[in-house]
């Protein structure tokens, strides 16, 4: 039978509890019923909250946009400014480069810091840099501009996989990751199409002007709605050389390499994809159809990914191989076009998450420090493939796009073959959860 007790009976319940285990005293039952509450505390505290956690996606919604939208104009960049394509894709690339420079010493360097003071400071680096570029008539100001925010990326991108983890439990980091880096999927395949559509109607420099704005509303909602979280000391333990010797975290870093170059390397000079293939509808139908495949597998690994991680990795990675085969193969034919830019949407969407949730995995502290050496390496296979492909359009302008599409399923494949084998890596989570 089990009796009800308020706190003014406590201590009598406390004695009785004594008496009847021999040598255990009140006081230390006493400290077992604190610790049980102020366990019990935190894991009232770590509550999935969907506006916390949506307002978190909507950071990494400006961030990626911040990255990529020069893809999207990448023709009238070059008018503008008179100058090349692969100066447009350099400025993609400089960003990149940026931010995989940074991210492992600024992290290291900020993880002591509040984590929300640490987003505020970096948010306002993202308004200044779009707000510049779109001000600027200058390359060389605007190269300075996209590196500063190349490195407020750095930071961002491992600093807030880190910080939503730590508001949840731990059965729902997969989840919670896969919310937050959804703002990374709906940007490319609705930010981005509409940005596009801005700096087609309105000239590019009202893309990054717009940002700028946007970026400074979502600083002042996350400056009053989310929470404090204080930051970790840094030590011997879970210092980024740590990171690097666990054999396991060096199997995420090579798949997280090839996948990314698999797909920037292609989406960095996807107007140019369209224009070689001929799609029908254009650039504007072939980032609305990606952007559908990408958000449903979101939607998808929003619930299986903490169950699934590694058969969900396999088979992403097999259906972004597929595409690029259909695009070599079949090149714009109708219909068929078409459903190779979904399955690469299909694909694409989980990528960050994909890998992110693989990292914490492996680590059990300072979950900042390790992502920041993932995300390095997501940044430089962003300025890796960018520059390859760069090269291609430069020594090869008849063949430079088709020889990227081969680049990329050849990373597709090899990142097959290691996750397929990878079994103890890519496991799944002790306690996963598949409800929405």
């Amino acid at each position: 039978m089990i009796r009800s007790w308020s706190a003014e009976s406590a201590p009598q319940a406390l004695h009785e509890c004594a008496r009847a285990h021999a040598g255990i005293t009140p006081k230390q039952i006493a400290a077992t019923v604190t610790n049980l509450s102020t366990i019990s505390t935190r894991n009232d505290e770590q509550t999935f909250s969907w506006f916390v956690l949506s307002l978190m996606a909507s950071v990494t919604f400006v961030g990626i946009l911040s990255e990529l939208v020069p893809s999207g104009i990448l023709p009238q960049m070059t008018e503008g400014l008179g100058i090349e394509e692969s100066e447009v894709g350099f400025l993609v690339g400089v960003y990149a480069l940026a931010s995989a420079l940074a991210a492992i010493p600024l992290v290291s360097a900020t993880l002591a810091f509040n984590r929300k003071t640490l987003l505020m400071v970096l948010l306002i680096g993202f308004a200044a840099s779009n707000i510049v570029v779109g001000l600027s008539s200058s390359y060389e100001v605007i190269i300075g501009a996209r590196i500063v925010g190349g490195i407020c990326a750095g930071i961002m991108w491992p600093m807030i996989a880190a910080y939503g983890t730590r508001l949840v439990p731990e059965n729902m980091h997969g989840k919670a990751i896969t919310v937050i880096m959804s703002g990374n999927t709906l940007g490319i395949s609705i930010g981005l199409p509409a940005m596009t559509t801005i700096g087609l109607t309105f000239g590019w420099r009202s893309v990054f002007l717009v940002l700028g704005v946007i970026v400074v509303a979502i600083a002042v909602l996350s400056y009053f709605y989310l929470p404090e979280v204080k930051g970790e000391k840094l030590n011997r333990s879970n210092s980024p050389l740590a990171v690097l010797r666990m054999p396991s975290m060096l199997i995420v870093l090579l798949l997280t390499f090839l996948s990314v170059a698999a797909h920037y390397g292609l989406y960095t000079y996807i107007t140019l994809l369209v224009e070689l293939i001929g799609f029908a509808g254009g650039i504007g139908l072939a980032l609305l159809i990606f952007g559908i495949g990408s958000v449903i597998s979101v939607i998808v690994s929003a619930r299986y990914i903490d169950a699934y991680l590694r058969p969900m990795i396999v088979a992403m990675l097999g259906i972004g191989g597929i595409s690029m085969a259909m695009f070599l193969v079949f090149k714009g034919a109708i219909g068929i076009s078409h459903a190779a830019f979904f399955l690469w949407g299909l694909a694409f969407g989980p990528l960050v998450t994909m890998y992110q949730t693989a990292v914490t995995r492996q680590v059990d502290e300072a979950r900042d420090i390790a992502t920041s050496v993932q995300s390095s390496v997501f940044n430089l296979s962003i300025m890796v493939a960018t520059w390859v492909g760069g090269m291609f359009l430069i020594y090869f302008p008849a063949s430079g796009v088709k020889l990227i599409v081969y680049l990329s399923l050849a990373c597709f494949v090899l990142a097959i073959i290691i996750a397929f084998q990878s079994k103890r890596t890519l496991r799944s989570s002790p306690g996963p959860s598949t409800n929405l």
